[in-house]
Formats: structure tokens, C-alpha cells, sequence
């Protein structure tokens, strides 16, 4: 499942690396809604780069999935992002039309 949220960027994380070679880098942006959320996000492996060309405070919309695992009876969930585009909405979503029904005569 692939979502998509807007906002400023608040933070962003040195890269961290684990004993396995595993890399993640983190950073959180806060929404812009009369509440807003601040929101972190990961970017994992050779995605840890791509952090390095933003700056805290500009506006990016972040595409991500949504990522759930089990470890010792806990339950985690992150939000991994794979895409991010400054400024502006990086897919427009596809309007839904629905029809109303012609007949309007009951079957009963």
C-alpha cells in the first residue's frame, strides 16, 4: 500500500549503522492541517543518501509505505518513504465520478 502526506521538513537524522551493515536514515515533517502532526519517516540502504540535497523547513510531499513487524512479542510499525518531491504534490489523485442511478423505482 502506497500512501502519499505533504509538509515541512522538521528533521533529519544522521545515517545510522547497525553491526549487521544494515543503514537507516530518519526524518520527520509536520503536516499542514489546522492540526498539525509531525510525522518520521525512514529511508533505508542505499536511500540514506538522497536525505543529503534537503534542507529543514522546505515543503516536500513524501510517497511511503506503510512497514509492521514483530520482535519479541512487540509490535513495530514505520513509515518507509521512497519517494520525495519539493514543493508540490508528487501524484494527483485520479478524481472518483459516481453515476446516479436513472431508475429510481423501488423492487418491492
Amino acid at each position: 500500500m502506497s500512501l502519499e502526506i505533504k509538509g515541512k521538513i522538521k528533521l533529519i537524522n544522521p545515517t545510522e549503522t547497525f553491526g549487521s551493515g544494515f543503514t537507516k536514515r530518519e526524518f520527520v515533517i509536520t503536516t499542514a492541517e489546522q492540526y498539525p502532526q509531525d510525522v518520521k519517516f525512514e529511508v533505508v540502504k542505499d536511500k540514506c543518501d538522497t536525505l543529503d540535497k534537503y534542507k529543514v523547513g522546505q515543503e516536500i510531499t513524501v510517497q511511503f509505505n506503510i512497514r509492521g513487524n514483530e520482535y519479541g512479542g512487540k509490535y513495530y510499525v514505520s513509515l518507509q518513504a521512497w519517494k520525495i518531491v519539493v514543493g508540490q504534490q508528487a501524484s494527483a489523485p485520479t478524481p472518483q465520478v459516481f453515476e446516479e442511478e436513472e431508475n429510481t423505482t423501488l423492487p418491492f
